[in-house]
């Protein structure tokens, strides 16, 4: 939902708002998303006209004025347009889990366990650690790459990396993945 930019934005306080055009609202206040600048919490979702989006609106959204906010808009012209309030909610834990690279014995039955499920869940079998490997050996190489690479579909496999992010053990690039400290440690104790 955010980029980079927007994200880091947000994070920094500089953007307090977005506005996002949707036949229903995709996100709701209380909510968080986790981003590439930590965790967003979503303060309020509201129905907004598009008179509201004036330029003062569009730079507190980190836009450079109204046309570039409606030049963003994807989705139907007649869907609504809702302006969601944010803010920076701190950074990401699994940051600080993934930089982890020494081990005990039982984080390691912790993530063999959870690995464990992710595998058994999986209609195309275990798939957890040749992906885990895959990315160890080939640092930044693009999801769609990596995809040719582990005979795997990509949008399937992306959903699947994004699993192992959330244990700590993977991170995203702005083109690729690498293996997190905490993965390359338990591929070491596993191999």
């Amino acid at each position: 939902m955010f980029t980079d930019r927007v994200a880091r934005a947000i994070a920094s306080g500089e953007v307090v708002h977005v506005f996002r055009r949707w036949s229903v609202a995709r996100v709701r206040a209380g909510g968080t998303q986790r981003t590439s600048a930590g965790i967003i919490e979503i303060v309020a979702v509201e129905p907004v006209a598009a008179s509201d989006i004036t330029d003062e609106a569009a730079r507190a959204a980190g836009e450079r004025d109204a046309a570039a906010v409606f030049a963003a808009f994807r989705g139907a012209a007649a869907d609504q347009i809702f302006r969601i309030t944010v803010r920076g909610a701190g950074p990401d834990e699994r940051d600080a889990l993934s930089e982890r690279a020494v081990l005990s014995q039982a984080e390691v039955a912790e993530i063999t366990a959870a690995l464990a499920r992710l595998d058994r869940a999986s209609r195309r079998g275990p798939w957890t650690a040749p992906v885990l490997r895959a990315i160890a050996a080939n640092a930044s190489l693009r999801a769609a790459d990596l995809a040719l690479l582990l005979d795997r579909d990509r949008d399937s496999l992306k959903l699947d990396i994004r699993k192992l992010k959330n244990l700590g053990l993977t991170h995203s690039l702005d083109t690729g993945y690498r293996i997190a400290p905490r993965g390359a440690a338990y591929l070491r104790v596993i191999d």
